[in-house]
């Protein structure tokens, strides 16, 4: 995600934010003033953003001063003026409590709001970091207006007040609310990265007047709408403003493909990534621990597979146990200096590349926008976003918002930085609720009945789909080895000596992959999806050209509808057919100029996909017929002792 989100508490303001968020990350020196340690640190002014400003003599755009940022967010929120008000309470008679009481926005909170940290795709910090002062210009214009639509979003659509009796009221702030925007120009690494942060308030007026808190939780949950949001708006205004256009990379095997600007070397977006390589190289080191472990008997203490779950708590200890200290901030026009010379002496990208960058991108934009002819099918994208949520969700249970963040990355997939009309996500999500989703909400509380709670899964059924499997069950012969560098035994023939593979259980994309071609099988028959049946391109193959190759999954041969004759021993791996026809009517995401030999490599392509898939696959499922020791946690997260049967007890992966 590109939008992150932290909470504020009343004394952290004074602690962290005060001293460096403020001033671009650094160092705030003693007793200097806010405004000369931003000029100090070459970091512009922090302005006041949000539609609740004006109920607070505040301005959109203003300058953010230290007091206010104290009152609001430091002094368990009271008003940013609240000295000024105590002061004239005072001078007109009033008693110290009552003067007090006047500068409070409501009851005293601990929570005082919430930091969201926005960062553009790293492709478009470095069209910023490498451009011309008019490329800045427009990134940094673009950035702010996808910051704002997103705010004006949570204020119309997430943002709630809760009150009553255990919050059983729950109402949207009518005047909106109010944020401090801060921007930071470089990362820890001391590589570019452009990004802001938004330290929204939870103060919010009701409509009687009085105020409230914001929930939260519900900030928390619609965090990855935001994202996808953010990064749908950022790239299509950079990409008009620019005549750019975007395409899927993949930044993690196994992972969702992201949208990054084309034309823009991967080598680039390696040269920023320092801090990705630091935490993969002590993931690996933290997993060998892992799968190594034994308690005081000998006996290993978990299972020697790394789960999801586990991963994902390892790589959150990797990136604490890797973060660098902040360093002294620097201008921007002598950082944008280094951050050339650095690219062209160390990213292994020619000087000329670099120095001409937009250039090479505009290229790039111009032979995808001459063979692309971006249309959004609202049909399609339902059936799209509802398989995707469906498979990429345990036992297919979702919500609203999950809905709405996958509509969002499927528009930004198929525009290719192209702008939409607005609301276009809510009719996807609407068509997907309305068409391929099933209401099971059974609400046991008063929020269940609420539209953005409500319990959905898919018309179609889980059974006819990959099941997902248990990890293997540990094989006594193989155990792992005592050293990263000593071999297992036994030792696969396949693999050299001083090599250990540590198994891990197939990521939830990538289960999600496989699955989704038997969700579009399944429309593909059943009378929902005759609508959309009959034009050129189906459904599969409107998919598998909006995915890069290595994503996709075969679908069967169909030898009645193809006129290629196929090879002995090979499988089909697409409808040759449908992907002409997807060439001639240029109605789908990339209607690539598919030769002949083109559509061999597609073949080829999709094949070996689907065999390493399927490889990967059975590697965890072989010994599904045997009958396991003993009962294994879901969270794969359980100790194992072949010899005592019967569930134990595991350690976290983080502790």
């Amino acid at each position: 995600m590109t939008v992150d989100i932290r909470v504020i508490r009343a004394g952290q303001m004074y602690r962290y934010y005060l001293r460096e968020t403020v001033v671009g990350d650094g160092r705030r020196p003693a007793r200097t003033p806010l405004r000369a340690a931003q000029e100090q640190a070459g970091v512009p002014v922090g302005r006041w953003m949000g539609r609740g400003l004006a109920v607070l003599g505040l301005t959109p755009g203003e300058e953010v001063t230290e007091a206010q940022l104290r009152n609001l967010f430091g002094e368990r929120g009271r008003h940013p003026y609240a000295d000024r008000i105590e002061a004239d309470r005072l001078a007109k008679g009033d008693s110290p409590k009552k003067a007090f009481k006047a500068g409070a926005l409501g009851r005293r909170v601990t929570v005082t709001g919430v930091d969201f940290v926005f960062r553009p795709q790293p492709t478009i910090y470095l069209l910023w970091a490498f451009g011309d002062d008019e490329t800045r210009r427009v990134i940094e214009a673009a950035h702010e207006y996808a910051i704002e639509r997103v705010l004006e979003w949570i204020e119309d659509e997430v943002a709630v007040i809760r009150y009553g009796k255990d919050g059983i009221y729950r109402v949207r702030p009518p005047g909106g609310l109010v944020a401090a925007r801060f921007r930071h120009y470089e990362a820890r690494s001391g590589r570019p990265l452009l990004h802001d942060h938004l330290l929204l308030s939870v103060k919010g007026q009701r409509l009687d007047g009085k105020w409230g808190s914001i929930h939260t939780t519900a900030l928390h949950e619609n965090t990855v709408a935001a994202s996808a949001l953010y990064n749908e708006l950022v790239a299509a205004e950079v990409c008009e403003a620019l005549g750019l256009a975007t395409e899927p990379r993949i930044v993690t095997p196994g992972r969702r493909p992201v949208m990054e600007i084309a034309g823009v070397p991967n080598e680039l977006i390696r040269w920023t990534s320092r801090r990705s390589d630091q935490i993969a190289a002590c993931l690996a080191e933290l997993e060998h621990e892992y799968v190594t472990a034994v308690d005081d008997d000998g006996e290993l203490k978990f299972l020697p597979v790394v789960s999801e779950r586990a991963r994902a708590k390892m790589n959150q200890i990797a990136a604490r146990k890797t973060r660098p200290p902040k360093q002294k901030t620097q201008p921007l026009a002598q950082l944008r200096a280094w951050w050339k010379v650095s690219a062209i002496l160390t990213s292994k990208v020619a000087a000329d590349v670099i120095n001409s960058l937009l250039e090479h991108a505009r290229a790039a934009a111009a032979a995808i926008r001459a063979r692309v002819a971006a249309v959004v099918d609202v049909a399609l994208a339902a059936i799209d976003v509802t398989a995707t949520v469906f498979v990429m969700n345990d036992g297919g249970r979702f919500h609203r918002r999950h809905l709405l963040a996958e509509a969002r990355r499927h528009l930004a997939l198929v525009l290719r930085g192209r702008r939409r009309d607005p609301g276009l996500d809510d009719q996807v999500v609407a068509a997907a609720i309305s068409t391929h989703c099933l209401d099971i909400t059974e609400p046991k509380t008063v929020r269940g009945l609420e539209a953005g709670y409500r319990l959905y899964t898919a018309r179609w059924s889980l059974s006819d789909l990959p099941a997902r499997r248990r990890p293997p069950t540990p094989d006594p012969d193989r155990q792992p080895p005592a050293d990263p560098g000593e071999s297992a035994e036994p030792r696969p023939p396949s693999q050299d000596t001083g090599e250990w593979e540590i198994p891990r259980i197939p990521l939830q994309y990538e289960r999600a992959v496989l699955a989704g071609a038997v969700v579009r099988e399944q429309l593909r028959t059943t009378t929902t999806a005759t609508a959309v049946r009959g034009r050129a391109c189906d459904v599969v193959a409107h998919q598998q050209a909006a995915m890069p190759e290595q994503l996709l999954a075969p679908e069967p041969a169909d030898p009645e509808h193809d006129d290629q004759e196929q090879e002995p021993g090979r499988r089909e791996a697409m409808d040759l057919k449908a992907l002409r026809a997807l060439r001639e009517s240029r109605t789908d995401v990339e209607a690539l100029d598919l030769t002949a030999e083109r559509l061999r490599h597609l073949q080829d392509a999709f094949s070996e996909a689907a065999d390493r898939a399927h490889t990967t696959m059975n590697r965890y499922v072989r010994r599904d017929d045997a009958k396991p020791p003993h009962p294994v946690r879901p969270d794969d997260q359980q100790a194992h002792r072949p010899q005592q049967p019967g569930p134990h007890r595991g350690r976290e992966a983080g502790h």
